[in-house]
């Protein structure tokens, strides 16, 4: 059961839990700071290198963008704020690659670059927490929702 649908402002993300939210009758809620990291303010040549120096250097930033703990900092900052005014609810996020990867990576090294390459478009994790504490961490086949 899906209580609460919440979702990064931009379109991709929101349509990726449209399905969801419209299954159970559920409004998106749109959470600015659930939006994918920016990395620059300005056009990326080489997205590869620049990507993988963000990552090296979790404080490294090019112009205009975030590193990434600021990233990582917002993004946790916004689940707690989600896990406490939803308390005891099952929730669904749509959100993006970078910055779930950075959430994860906060509570558990092992989702890392590394794993961020790896992820599938769109992938479904299930994140599962008492208060904030996070207690597990699943991927979800995306044909167990067909």
């Amino acid at each position: 059961d899906i209580h609460i649908a919440i979702s990064s402002p931009y379109k991709r993300a929101f349509q990726t839990i449209e399905g969801v939210s419209n299954h159970f009758n559920l409004e998106i809620q749109i959470e600015f700071e659930l939006r994918e990291r920016k990395l620059s303010s300005y056009p990326i040549d080489d997205f590869k290198t620049a990507i993988t120096k963000v990552w090296e250097d979790p404080s490294f930033c090019l112009k205009g963008g975030e590193s990434n703990r600021i990233a990582q900092q917002r993004g946790i900052a916004c689940i707690f704020k989600i896990l406490e005014k939803h308390k005891g609810k099952n929730i669904v996020i749509g959100t993006h690659g970078n910055i779930i990867v950075l959430i994860m990576n906060y509570f558990d090294a092992r989702y890392d670059f590394d794993f961020w390459k790896n992820l599938q478009m769109p992938d479904i994790y299930k994140l599962s927490f008492e208060g904030n504490n996070l207690k597990a961490i699943s991927r979800v086949l995306i044909n167990e929702f067909l």
